[in-house]
């Protein structure tokens, strides 16, 4: 027992460098953990039944992952393995107003669950359905109840979400057609009072104007909450500032006056209190310049100390690479020729290829192809000085095939590809297989690159899979956005768009980034990943202290630098969704991760007991679990 006669811990880990997310230097130390907290750190901390030797690895609090639609995933895997395998210990769930606080909303033939999530967060409808099925309470608190039940991996956290909130009081198919009565915002104001008592972290709603419903007769109309007037949020996040919560939101992104107008809420000085606000994204598109700039701009001066507000843009540690099946792609949504694409259902090919084979379709798809591109415009000129109003550049050379009935072209552009098809129309010879003889003989006479594309879609659908990195192309950019102090780190969107992104590694790109500029700066990155934005949202988690909860992670810092993110992105079969999905795994970089003193995860493998026993809880708002313990002590003397 390394000479220490019996052990008085549940684990003891050794000769750890351990940062405590405070951002200060780190430091050599042992730390023993007991009943599931930190009960001492220090040289010398006495023996544990299990000794771990950390010796040359980094000891951090765990990671928080601020932007998450895990509220799905959860209920059909509560172990959320792909967010412990990336040492996240604590999940913010319930963004851009969507989320399950109000059950499944099963009333009046509307499937709210299947209807809210299917398009904006590209999860298939038979998993919806399947979420859907599972939920068995029609409150709020109910719902916080419920975690007791799960054999939670990573701690939780949820917000009250503004679409469902809409559904509760007014049924889905009004809250997308007219403003609510004066009852019904009443009842609104009621019920996310509620919430807040409840200890709810704070309120999320969605300005994206490409945010569709994906049910008929809905799959022209956005999710409720983009049908709110100002008044409504006025009034709603009046209720979450009383309380010291958080308004998570999305931008109106094409009305800058209704941008500037709601993000002005997050001001003390006009209403009293600063508002904490968190909004999506900072983030620097390819085909826009200016988006990132805006960005920055809006929040350092709704940050300055004349507006006094609390405003912080998420950022993506990484390149936004977002893989398509077919036209399947949230960046589809919203370029109105191909969102009618999106409006038939994923395995609906023979609607997909009759508007394709609209005459009408195709004109209106060249329109859109060539905007901007061809002639003399003002659309032009914005597009010369990269300043295009939609995120899909139409660029062949931008979009990389992934997966293909043609083998040959796995791994190639599609500008490639169709050079290739030239030289074989020109030459009549120079296929590299039959299939691509076939392929390239079903095509027209020297297509351009719109009916390149268009003829792609026609002839494989969805079973052309490619991929382009539509923003964050600039990597000094990405990092100097992780780091910037008026920004927050985090928008990994885990949970959603299952076969498009895999961003559940995006704390640990972040760590690798400071890793190449010294500890000094790892530990800031530290900090920013854990205790700061745990602070901002008001949980208890993200610092390695004596009293605090014991969720910690390893991390190997050889593996780390060794590790080249882009190359471990795997597509594989998940059974609880039935489906496929998109996921990033990193060989070595996580050692360990510990939730609440459970050891979950070692050396590339799930503990026996990770998604069997209940490893996280629910975490309420820290004021609440404050007044908890108040009323408990009172209640004892």
């Amino acid at each position: 027992m390394d000479g220490f006669s019996k052990p008085v811990h549940d684990t003891v880990i050794r000769n750890a460098l351990v940062f405590d997310g405070s951002g200060g230097p780190p430091c050599q130390q042992d730390v023993a953990i007991r009943d599931g907290r930190i009960v001492d750190i220090g040289q010398q901390v006495g023996a544990g039944r299990e000794e771990v030797d950390a010796a040359g690895q980094w000891l951090l609090p765990g990671l928080l992952d601020i932007h998450t639609h895990f509220d799905l995933e959860v209920e059909l895997a509560p172990g959320l393995p792909e967010a412990v395998r990336h040492g996240t210990t604590t999940a913010i769930m319930s963004n851009c107003s969507l989320g399950l606080a109000y059950g499944n909303q099963r009333r009046d033939g509307a499937d709210p669950i299947v209807d809210c999530f299917a398009r904006v967060e590209n999860v298939p409808k038979h998993t919806l359905a399947k979420v859907a099925e599972a939920v068995h309470w029609r409150d709020s608190a109910s719902y916080l109840q419920h975690f007791d039940d799960l054999a939670l991996g990573p701690n939780v956290a949820a917000m009250i979400p503004h679409s469902m909130l809409r559904i509760e009081v007014m049924g889905l198919r009004d809250s997308i057609s007219r403003d609510p009565t004066e009852d019904e915002l009443q009842r609104m104001e009621a019920l996310l009072e509620k919430g807040m008592q409840e200890g709810y972290i704070g309120f999320s709603t969605d300005g994206l104007p490409f945010h569709y419903l994906a049910n008929q007769p809905n799959v022209r109309k956005q999710i409720p909450t983009q049908f709110a007037p100002y008044a409504e949020l006025k009034r709603l996040t009046a209720i979450v500032r009383r309380w010291g919560r958080v308004w998570q939101a999305t931008p109106p992104k094409d009305n800058t006056i209704a941008v500037f107008r709601n993000f002005l809420l997050t001001s003390g000085r006009l209403f009293g209190r600063p508002l904490k606000v968190t909004a999506v994204a900072a983030i620097d598109l390819a085909t826009n310049r200016s988006i990132v700039r805006l960005g920055l701009l809006l929040s350092r001066l709704l940050n300055l100390r004349l507006l006094k507000g609390q405003f912080r843009l998420q950022a993506l540690p990484a390149r936004f690479k977002i893989w398509s099946d077919g036209v399947i792609t949230p960046i589809a949504e919203e370029i109105p020729e191909l969102r009618r694409l999106n409006e038939c259902d994923l395995e609906d090919r023979v609607s997909r290829r009759r508007i394709l084979d609209d005459p009408d379709y195709v004109r209106a798809f060249r329109a859109m192809w060539y905007h901007g591109r061809r002639g003399w415009s003002v659309a032009r000129l914005k597009h010369w000085l990269r300043l295009d109003d939609n995120v899909l550049s139409r660029d062949l050379s931008d979009m990389t095939i992934d997966e293909s009935p043609v083998a040959e072209w796995q791994g190639e552009s599609m500008q490639q590809v169709r050079n290739a098809l030239l030289r074989w129309q020109e030459r009549g010879e120079g296929a590299r297989s039959s299939a691509e003889a076939e392929a390239f003989r079903s095509f027209p006479p020297q297509p351009d690159a719109a009916d390149f594309f268009l003829h792609l879609l026609r002839r494989f659908d969805t079973d052309l899979r490619w991929w382009t990195v539509s923003a964050n192309r600039d990597l000094a950019m990405v990092e100097r956005l992780a780091f910037h102090p008026r920004l927050l780190p985090g928008f990994n969107d885990s949970g959603a768009h299952l076969t498009n992104m895999a961003f559940y590694d995006g704390n640990l790109r972040m760590l690798k980034m400071a890793q190449r500029k010294g500890l000094a700066r790892v530990s800031h990155a530290v900090h920013r990943l854990t205790r700061e934005p745990a602070e901002f949202f008001g949980i208890d988690a993200g610092c390695l202290d004596v009293g605090a909860r014991a969720d910690l992670v390893l991390i190997d810092p050889h593996a780390l630098s060794r590790w080249e993110p882009e190359a471990t992105v795997e597509y594989v079969w998940r059974d609880a969704f039935a489906h496929r999905q998109l996921v990033n795994r990193p060989v070595g970089v996580v050692r360990r991760v510990f939730i609440n003193g459970h050891c979950a995860f070692v050396d590339g493998h799930y503990t026996p007991d990770h998604g069997k026993v209940r490893m996280g809880r629910l975490l309420r708002s820290h004021d609440h679990e404050q007044r908890a313990v108040s009323r408990a002590a009172a209640c004892a003397a």
